[in-house]
């Protein structure tokens, strides 16, 4: 059986709220740990309590993160919703900030930016716009846009 990589540890910290999962992310998140990363965090999510509400990683002792360890992190946060869970992502360096704001998943992963930046592009006169599932471009609101235009 091959060792675990060395490169990324999850610590399981205790806590009284039985909502909550905090897990401490040590290390570096990179190509070599980032399936080990997310093996080890969807197995703390398929192994919670019932009633968990929130898994939240805290990146206090994360050395790094490369694009590797960013899509082990967006799949994680996909395997959290898809459970009803919300991820969340606390102390947040400011070189991890960067990283996220400059991939575009900084409004994704951490809710507090997402409502700053929807409250922002409302008072700048901007069009908060996604896509839902369906394919369909929607509002901040859930509403159509309109067709799409396609080329």
């Amino acid at each position: 059986m091959t060792p675990p990589p060395a490169g990324i540890e999850l610590i399981t910290i205790p806590s009284s709220d039985t909502s909550a999962l905090l897990l401490e992310v040590h290390g570096f998140l990179d190509y070599d740990s980032a399936d080990h990363f997310l093996a080890l965090a969807s197995q703390q999510l398929a192994d919670s309590r019932p009633g968990l509400r929130t898994l939240c990683l805290d990146c206090k002792h994360l050395e790094g993160l490369d694009s590797m360890g960013l899509a082990m992190v967006l799949m994680l946060h996909r395997r959290t919703t898809t459970a009803g869970v919300t991820l969340s992502l606390d102390n947040r360096s400011p070189s991890l900030e960067r990283l996220l704001a400059i991939t575009g998943t900084l409004e994704h992963l951490v809710l507090d930016h997402a409502a700053s930046a929807e409250v922002s592009a409302d008072s700048q006169g901007m069009a908060y716009r996604h896509t839902s599932e369906g394919g369909t471009a929607v509002d901040g609101t859930g509403h159509p846009l309109g067709p799409e235009i396609s080329g």
